[in-house]
């Protein structure tokens, strides 16, 4: 199957894409720290060349915010009609990054958490502020 757009129009489209600041994830998880007043929070701080997304250092608690296309989600599950095989390798890729970076973190004394993109545009989804203050 061949792709509606060019190539550059592809690449333009891909390049727009964010790794960080991402509406539907980080900023929703930022507004609920806020709402929750949660305190004690970095973006993006590198713990044994691993950067989760939110790192609370006093807990030690490491939190990745997965885009539900980026990391594989099995509820979401979406894949691209073309170039299916780059995108399975990259999905793929990005999954065991996350298990390699999760078992790091573990094993160093750190709890971790994963919040899905698809949990967090839930009505009424709340983190359990419990496991982290």
């Amino acid at each position: 199957m061949t792709d509606r757009i060019t190539k550059e129009q592809r690449s333009k489209n891909m390049s727009a894409v964010r790794s960080r600041g991402n509406k539907t994830t980080e900023i929703e998880l930022i507004k609920q720290f806020r709402r929750g007043k949660i305190t004690g929070w970095r973006r993006n701080q590198k713990i044994f060349g691993i950067r989760p997304d939110f790192v609370f250092w006093k807990q030690r608690i490491a939190i990745f915010v997965h885009g539900c296309f980026w990391h594989g989600c099995k509820k979401d599950k979406t894949i691209p009609k073309t170039n299916r095989i780059f995108w399975e390798k990259k999905i793929e890729n990005n999954k065991k990054r996350d298990r390699i970076s999760s078992e790091i973190l573990k094993k160093n004394g750190w709890k971790v958490m994963k919040i899905w993109e698809h949990d967090l545009k839930k009505k009424g989804f709340k983190i359990n502020f419990k496991d982290i203050v």
